[in-house]
């Protein structure tokens, strides 16, 4: 029987995903061409692999075996096509790293710009994500959190210093409807909401003073999964919103932008890279672990 890896992993990547059309996308070929593909591969075992219906792909008894059983060994094929980097004499390579929008846009855009400009073997690749993603059966070589919600099992390196939130809305709109005193008072107010794609339900506003913590469920006439949309939402007048505090300052530094509720906005463990032992075996991988890193003073 000819023999095919390429197939093989089609067939996986279709099986993981429950989709020929997100396989699809992370192979980079078009359905019709990975569907053909993983047929060829059923004719060539004479078994069926793949549950088919109009909304959704499920591995059969069959298929489920063989994707328990090659599933690990492709991806050790993949590590160690990686590691053989190592003896070019430029570190080169993919890293693929899963993060939220702001950790992205403020800690591992500007440091992966320049490490990306100096090595122009390595290449990242960045998803944009707001869950708990498990980087290893995504297939993911790093992710990024909040301290407060590591995973035990990784190894963790700090990239950002602490954080903390900032309550914000114009001048005009403070004027107009008054600024409250506590965080429930916020529930009479028209506020821009935060959705988490992952969850699908709306983020509840955290707060904590003095060992207090409280979450208000607040309402309004805006919902995003943007951080900087729902600030630009703000800037144009339409509410309050809750963002980083490093996203706001330039707009409370020139009067566009006023805070409220800074007593109940305390600092909280920033940003960490989080990835399995095997992968600071990289060259390219180490150069962006020593890239991200925050030394604290």
């Amino acid at each position: 029987m000819n023999k095919n890896y390429n197939d093989l992993l089609a067939f996986v990547t279709v099986a993981r995903e429950g989709s020929f059309t997100k396989a699809a996308g992370l192979l980079g070929v078009s359905q019709s061409a990975l569907s053909h593909t993983v047929r060829g591969l059923e004719q060539r075992l004479d078994v069926r692999l793949l549950n088919r219906t109009t909304r959704s792909v499920s591995p059969t008894e069959a298929g489920e075996r063989l994707m328990n059983t090659i599933a690990p060994k492709l991806l050790e094929i993949d590590q160690e096509l990686e590691l053989i980097n190592e003896f070019k004499e430029r570190p080169a390579g993919t890293i693929r790293i899963t993060a939220a929008e702001h950790a992205v846009n403020t800690i591992l855009w500007p440091k992966v710009r320049e490490l990306l400009l100096e090595y122009p073997d390595i290449n990242v690749e960045i998803s944009v994500n707001y869950g708990l993603v498990d980087i290893v059966s995504e297939r993911f070589d790093a992710g990024i959190r909040l301290g407060e919600s590591l995973d035990q099992n990784m190894i963790a390196v700090p990239i950002s210093p602490r954080l903390r939130m900032a309550v914000v809305a114009t001048p005009e709109y403070w004027q107009k409807f008054g600024k409250p005193l506590t965080p429930r008072e916020l529930v009479n107010h028209n506020c821009i909401n935060l959705r988490l794609p992952t969850y699908g339900r709306v983020y509840a506003w955290e707060f904590e003073k003095e060992g207090k913590v409280i979450n208000i469920n607040v309402k309004g006439q805006v919902v995003m999964t943007s951080s900087q949309g729902r600030l630009e939402a703000s800037l144009s007048g339409l509410g309050i919103t809750y963002v980083p505090e490093d996203l706001a300052m330039p707009h409370l530094a020139c009067g566009r932008l006023e805070r409220v509720l800074d007593d109940w906005c305390e600092p909280f463990d920033g940003y960490y890279l989080y990835y399995a032992n095997r992968q600071l075996s990289s060259p390219a991988f180490k150069l962006l672990v020593d890239a991200l890193r925050y030394h604290r003073n």
